[in-house]
């Protein structure tokens, strides 16, 4: 067996690492036998040389192993999960969860804050008062199997290298690499014991995969992972060249999910849930088609199931159903002022990134993973990319914690839409599917 300066060694030429250099790694750096300036070594040169895809599984299947593994067969037969690969405005759990727990299939999911300039689904249902992702595994199981839906925060005994891996790659310039990005978030997965995997992939200017091409690459690497470990996998390609729905900003977003959830809430949004949603119920064999999922996901927003389901999650963890009921009880910012557009044109680009780091600016995400957020602050943008707009037409509304605030974001905020003299289509709302 190679020491571990011998396999940074082998990975800096070029050479596959084998199935058990591999292994060894990642349990030498979860018991801290291996210490940071060695782990550092080897992923810049994987981050360099790159990992095949046997190399790449191998990772992942390290990184599940690496802590507990869950089963939860005994409180639901099949277990799905989707996974957002991070937007500007993307509140898709908090629909499609409760769309697919109350066709029939219990949903159980862990997710994560904020960093940068994507908000975090924790971050979004903490608008609630008192609501809670913090719980026991026992917790877990047992609301999973009372009432089909849980969130919950990532338990550190799931997948312990990747938190350690994740830590270290994000201050060595070894995040932008795909096996890494891959086995990261498919560790997870597979560790939570996932059956059926659904994969939303985002490219675009508010995206870390900036090109379809690229988020095609990361979306085929992570499904030959979960096939290659026998789970059910697809992944959607979608865009994020422009905010997903209107609202930006905690708050904003859940009383847009809650809209949505009411049969009302942009289109945009609500055909991007529907289709995570159809595939979810689709691959846990709920139904036979593709278009069979889309009526029974539609049928239980419109008979209200979906958001009861919803209600049932926020009062099991803690949180004030009466501010699902009545949105307007939700946090509010203090400052509010419209949006108005400086001249006519069509709507050509937007600079999702900037408006995602706009909101961070207002005090609604992070710089630091300690930092406390404002639940209240944000934006609604309505126009799209596509729309035409006339000089002092109102297409959103800046919501801020001081006056400083409300005016810089909104001079942010026009500047980061490109408006155009000539008509601009507008954007499709998927690219494609990985199967």
């Amino acid at each position: 067996m190679k020491t571990i300066t011998e396999v940074i060694g082998q990975k800096c030429e070029g050479v596959p690492l084998s199935t058990e250099q591999i292994g060894s790694f990642i349990k030498g750096y979860t018991a801290g036998t291996i210490p940071d300036y060695q782990a550092s070594a080897l992923l810049m040169a994987i981050f360099l040389q790159g990992m095949d895809r046997r190399e790449t599984v191998d990772l992942t299947l390290a990184m599940a192993a690496s802590g507990d593994q869950l089963d939860l067969h005994d409180v639901a037969p099949v277990i799905v999960d989707k996974h957002s690969s991070g937007g500007v405005g993307d509140k898709t759990t908090l629909v499609v969860q409760p769309l697919v727990a109350a066709a029939g299939v219990p949903v159980g999911k862990m997710s994560g804050r904020g960093l940068g300039s994507s908000g975090g689904t924790l971050d979004k249902m903490e608008s609630f008062s008192g609501w809670s992702a913090e719980m026991t595994l026992e917790q877990f199981r047992q609301q999973l199997a009372e009432i089909g839906l849980v969130l919950a925060g990532q338990s550190v005994s799931l997948a312990p290298a990747d938190g350690k891996l994740y830590a270290l790659r994000d201050v060595t310039g070894t995040v932008a690499n795909k096996s890494l990005i891959a086995a990261s978030i498919m560790s997870k997965k597979l560790a939570a014991g996932a059956d059926v995997i659904v994969l939303d992939v985002k490219t675009g200017s508010g995206a870390f995969m900036p090109t379809v091409e690229v988020a095609e690459q990361l979306a085929r690497l992570m499904v030959d992972i979960g096939k290659d470990a026998g789970r059910k996998t697809v992944a959607l390609i979608s865009d994020m060249n422009q905010p997903l729905g209107h609202a930006v900003g905690n708050a904003l977003e859940v009383k847009e999910a809650l809209a949505t959830l009411r049969g009302e809430g942009p289109g945009d949004f609500w055909r991007h849930c529907l289709k995570v949603a159809s595939y979810m119920l689709l691959l846990a064999g709920r139904v036979g088609t593709l278009e069979e999922a889309e009526a029974l996901a539609t049928a239980v927003r419109e008979n209200g199931r979906a958001l009861t389901k919803f209600r049932q999650m926020v009062v099991a963890q803690g949180g004030d159903g009466a501010q699902v009921d009545d949105p307007s009880l939700l946090p509010q910012a203090p400052f509010v002022a419209d949006l108005v557009a400086p001249r006519d044109g069509y709507v050509a680009a937007m600079d999702a990134g900037e408006l995602g780091w706009i909101t961070v600016r207002l005090g609604g995400g992070r710089h630091q993973k300690t930092d406390q957020i404002d639940h209240g602050v944000g934006f609604v943008l309505t126009a799209k990319i596509g729309d035409a707009v006339r000089a002092g037409q109102i297409i959103g509304q800046v919501h801020a914690a001081d006056q400083t605030g409300l005016i810089q974001a909104g001079a942010e905020i026009l500047a980061a839409i490109t408006l155009a003299d000539d008509p601009v289509d507008p954007l499709p709302d998927f690219y494609g599917v990985v199967t």
